[in-house]
């Protein structure tokens, strides 16, 4: 199991569903394991009740229907799917209109879906975004999509709740210069709020922390070693640029020039001779 997540770590993500299918083949021991510990990027659905997208992920799926978070009824139509309690339901579809404007806000477009479930002694939750490049503007952009994935769980004791946090970000991006950029970050992390302001505000608080926290991360990561790596580019030297062309001499000339100006200025001049040392 170690080495086929080392390999799916390492191969292009948006290929992951491609990827994932033919390690199964190769390793289907694994299949269950490999399903539930693989990220895959998010698939949108429409709910013909609300007449809204919603998204899919194993915590709306109940055999091969899946619920949607703003009708609860379950596409393909399933009769006795798993439902939330109705205090629990109304939670869930007042978290969907909170993290949809949260989602325009932050992301101009997009589908977002709140899944909330029962647990003993609280409950627990799935926030998700995805952002296709096609709902904004591409002007660089071939395709790409952003998921959000938050997976929260609550513990209430008393006037307080804990809260732990499991957010995956999958980026891929296929610009039109044919640069192909993509990878998928997991932080977690857990607070203790007291629960007078809402299940809601606290979680909402949280995941805009850590996305925050994720995006800085993917601009130092990946966008800060890509611009470090084309910043080190070069041309190729063609036979109009060699040491011994016009252009190439032409070329030297107005480097040497601009070394000794440089170097007169610094008040340490240095004579043209010592330059084809």
């Amino acid at each position: 199991m170690d080495q086929a997540l080392d390999l799916m770590r390492r191969l292009p993500p948006h290929n992951v569903q491609d990827n994932l299918s033919m390690l199964v083949e190769l390793a289907p021991h694994l299949t269950e394991e490999l399903l539930c510990r693989v990220d895959q990027p998010l698939q949108v659905a429409h709910d013909h009740v609300a007449q809204k997208d919603f998204l899919l992920c194993d915590y709306n799926r109940d055999g091969d229907s899946y619920r949607s978070p703003w009708s609860s009824a379950f596409f393909p139509p399933l009769e006795d799917g798993a439902q939330p309690s109705a205090e629990l339901r109304q939670l869930e579809a007042e978290a969907n209109d909170v993290f949809s404007a949260y989602r325009e806000q932050y992301f101009e477009g997009g589908v977002s879906s709140v899944y909330l479930w029962d647990l003993e002694g609280g409950f627990a939750g799935c926030f998700l975004i995805k952002k296709d490049a096609s709902d904004g503007k591409k002007a660089l952009l071939s395709n790409g999509y952003w998921d959000s994935i938050h997976v929260v769980e609550v513990a209430v004791d008393g006037g307080n709740a804990t809260y732990k946090l499991t957010s995956t970000v999958i980026l891929s991006l296929n610009t039109k210069a044919k640069i192909d950029l993509g990878g998928s970050l997991t932080r977690q992390s857990e607070e203790v709020l007291p629960v007078s302001e809402g299940h809601i505000v606290n979680i909402g608080t949280m995941i805009e922390e850590m996305e925050g926290k994720l995006r800085n991360s993917l601009d130092q990561v990946y966008f800060g070693k890509t611009r470090e790596v084309v910043s080190a580019l070069r041309l190729p030297v063609d036979d109009t640029m060699r040491a011994d062309s016009k252009q190439g001499i032409s070329l030297q000339a107005n480097l040497i020039s601009e070394m000794l100006r440089k170097n007169n200025k610094a008040g340490t001049p240095i004579k043209p001779s010592n330059m084809n040392s």
